[in-house]
């Protein structure tokens, strides 16, 4: 080769050089399960967008001042009662009028839980402190070891790189608190979304062409208990809540029946007690699969009614004729003691419904409250 065509190989080389040969700024690329769950479990944080100037300023020296050291970067995102006071102040002097409310949450109220969800998930995964319910939630790796400093690191890392940002800003520490959660693996809340347009999509359209007039209950709720075994797929107990079901949807006594559970017992299992339960009912048992509504989301005996109640609203059920509960005697009996009552006040600040009249040890009668369509992050895997 001729010294001219060897100048004309370089150029040419040059010429088609790779975009990324130049250090380019932090590119948004869309992420599904990240973008999915900010916006399960933010939605208010999400829309609000710009704050005044020099609004965050002590949030951002506080910030600064850690260095790349990953402890005291958790630490100092963790919204402190003067950022979510002045937060708050801005959403009742009508400043984020744009804000859509949730549920019956004044706005100010509403927007100030989302942060202190945001503070929940940056102290329980990203410092290891215990949460709500420590025994099947929290970090993959024991607090104190490298591999949970490790996590917190690349977790920084991930954030930092998703997005441009100012660390001090909510976006900011909203994509933290998602990247903490994602390298956790605690994305429980995205993993059937969008539950109606998929799974529950031929019950929503029958529901839609129900009398409901012609039957006594609007539907069955029925809880999933878990086998306590990672190998076991579904519990004795669900096995018989799937029977009991069966028996009553073939007596006519509703035209739907609604399984509920997410994967909780033991922890790290894979199998979801309503996906579960509702695989008995369909294949054992014969019930038509649009018959049947998945609702996996739920963890405790709490959640199993309210996310009931949200799945009836989202899909047409009217809620103002009573549904029935149908689970194991020794359930039922709790979800009818005032122990029960008690921890609805404590965890979920309310009543999803009224406890009704009991049919025999198996089956209590159910008057859902719309309290229950209130978004609460501060449980990130079933806000």
């Amino acid at each position: 080769m001729t010294g001219l065509r060897y100048v004309l190989a370089a150029l040419a080389m040059t010429a088609a050089a790779p975009t990324w040969a130049e250090t380019p700024a932090p590119v948004r690329v869309a992420d599904s399960v990240v973008d999915t769950l900010s916006e399960r479990l933010f939605p208010l944080l999400g829309a609000l967008n710009r704050l005044p100037p020099g609004s965050l300023e002590a949030r951002a020296r506080r910030i600064a001042a850690c260095s790349d050291a990953p402890a005291c970067v958790i630490e100092a995102t963790i919204w402190t009662d003067q950022d979510r006071a002045m937060i708050a102040q801005l959403a009742r002097t009508g400043a984020l009028r744009s804000v859509k409310a949730n549920a019956d949450l004044p706005l100010a109220a509403a927007i100030d839980q989302e942060l202190d969800a945001v503070n929940v998930v940056l102290r329980v995964y990203g410092l290891g402190l215990p949460g709500r319910y420590p025994k099947i939630d929290g970090p993959i790796f024991a607090t104190g070891t490298p591999f949970f400093a490790d996590s917190v690191k690349v977790a920084i890392d991930t954030a930092r790189a998703a997005s441009d940002a100012p660390p001090a800003t909510i976006a900011a520490s909203v994509r933290l608190a998602v990247a903490l959660l994602d390298a956790n693996d605690a994305v429980a809340a995205t993993r059937f979304e969008p539950l109606d347009q998929r799974e529950n999509a031929g019950t929503k359209a029958l529901a839609a062409r129900t009398d409901w007039t012609a039957f006594r209950y609007s539907l069955l709720i029925v809880p999933g208990v878990g086998p306590e075994d990672t190998g076991t797929t579904l519990s004795p107990r669900s096995k018989l809540h799937a029977l009991l079901a069966a028996q009553r949807y073939r007596q006519g006594l509703a035209p739907f029946i609604l399984v509920s559970g997410s994967a909780v017992h033991p922890r790290g299992t894979r199998f979801v007690e309503a996906v579960e339960i509702r695989r008995a009912l369909v294949e054992r048992y014969g019930i038509p699969a649009d018959r049947v509504i998945l609702e996996p989301y739920a963890r405790h005996t709490t959640t199993n009614l309210r996310n009931a109640t949200r799945r009836m609203v989202a899909l047409g059920i009217p809620l103002d004729r009573p549904a029935l509960i149908v689970t194991d005697a020794e359930q039922s009996k709790y979800i009818e003691s005032a122990t029960f009552t008690d921890r609805n006040r404590a965890e979920l600040g309310y009543l999803p419904g009224a406890v009704g009249r009991r049919l025999s040890v198996y089956d209590l009668e159910f008057r859902p409250s719309r309290l229950s369509l209130r978004h609460d992050p501060r449980d990130p895997l079933d806000p």
